[in-house]
């Protein structure tokens, strides 16, 4: 495996910005940076083996800093919204930004997505470092918090999420990657077919809060059990799809168990042939499918991404869980590990 460290810029603040890329002997590969740990491309072979690069990104590292979509990054301390910017934690209220409409989304405006993480290579994999100060963004406790980035010669992302705490506090880490299995650049997803180890999903209120119990996805828009493209029912006389222009909802991975890998989602293109399947440890999946892309900065080689150009699949803790006692529960305590795992594996078929 080859890894080589360049320096990508600096940062408004002087901060030295890094890029990494690993290259296995296939010569496809996976480049990271350490704007919010994130991945700036990923080229992999289609059917007739040649490289595309099939994750939206941009070609200035300065525009990842505060973009809308998140492009590639790692959003904390708490990935996805809480309801109002409110929690409240061993009977102490904590309040957070409100940056999505009257929520706190992916940690606040200067959440983790958005800082310059310290860098390492590490053998054959690329981690990143933050030190997160007790009350930024709201949030009680300092929290250091390591993503690790592995890629093998089977064409396999595998992402390690970790962090420790010195302060009760809650944690939801995740990767805000879009895919276009077309390669990025290339318009619209919406023929590409989704797969979803889900045959339940959590409903929301007008404003993307979970209401609390899941639904069957039987009979419904939200129905990925069998291959479906994703643009075939989004424009359903549906009310969720309506809520957000289109997908944008945490899926319930069947058979999930904390600390075990468990099969989640397959986004595959017609038309590459390229497929890509994600495991994880986490117990749910949220689907967006770009709902919201048109305006955002230039894209990599110049490309103008426009709605639904990329989805993202995002393996994290449900939104909303540190007001949802029944979810799955996002707290970390001294002396405990937070840790979790996404596996993006590549192929063609």
């Amino acid at each position: 495996m080859d890894i080589k460290r360049e320096l990508w810029g600096k940062s408004r603040c002087g901060k030295d910005i890094f890029r990494y890329r690993i290259t296995n002997q296939s010569g496809a590969y996976a480049e990271l940076s350490s704007v919010g740990a994130g991945i700036v491309s990923i080229a992999v072979p289609d059917r007739d083996g040649k490289l595309r690069d099939v994750v939206l990104g941009y070609d200035d590292p300065l525009n990842y800093f505060g973009d809308g979509p998140c492009f590639g990054k790692t959003p904390g301390r708490y990935a996805n919204r809480i309801a109002l910017g409110k929690f409240t934690l061993d009977g102490v209220e904590y309040t957070l930004p409100i940056n999505n409409g009257p929520n706190s989304l992916h940690g606040g405006p200067e959440g983790f997505q958005n800082k310059v993480w310290e860098s390492r290579i590490n053998g054959d994999a690329v981690e990143f470092l933050y030190d997160s100060e007790d009350g930024e963004m709201g949030y009680p406790g300092a929290v250091k918090a390591v993503v690790r980035y592995e890629w093998s010669e089977e064409n396999e992302l595998t992402i390690t999420l970790t962090a420790v705490c010195d302060a009760p506090t809650v944690i939801n880490l995740t990767n805000h990657a879009y895919f276009n299995l077309e390669g990025e650049g290339a318009g619209s997803v919406l023929d590409h077919e989704l797969t979803l180890n889900a045959s339940e999903y959590l409903p929301t209120d007008p404003t993307q809060i979970p209401l609390g119990e899941s639904l069957p996805v039987a009979g419904t828009p939200m129905d990925f059990v069998n291959p479906k493209a994703l643009g075939r029912d989004i424009k359903a006389d549906f009310e969720p799809l309506k809520i957000g222009k289109g997908y944008d909802h945490c899926w319930v991975i069947d058979g999930s168990t904390p600390g075990q890998l468990q099969s989640a989602a397959e986004l595959y293109s017609p038309v590459s042939g390229i497929r890509l399947s994600i495991t994880t440890t986490q117990p749910g999946i949220q689907i967006y499918t770009g709902n919201w892309l048109s305006g955002c900065p230039i894209g990599k080689n110049g490309h103008v991404y426009n709605d639904y150009d990329g989805v993202a699949l995002e393996a994290q803790h449900y939104p909303d869980s540190p007001n949802k006692p029944e979810y799955p529960s996002t707290e970390l305590r001294p002396g405990e590990v937070y840790s979790e795992a996404i596996i993006f594996a590549f192929d063609t078929k």
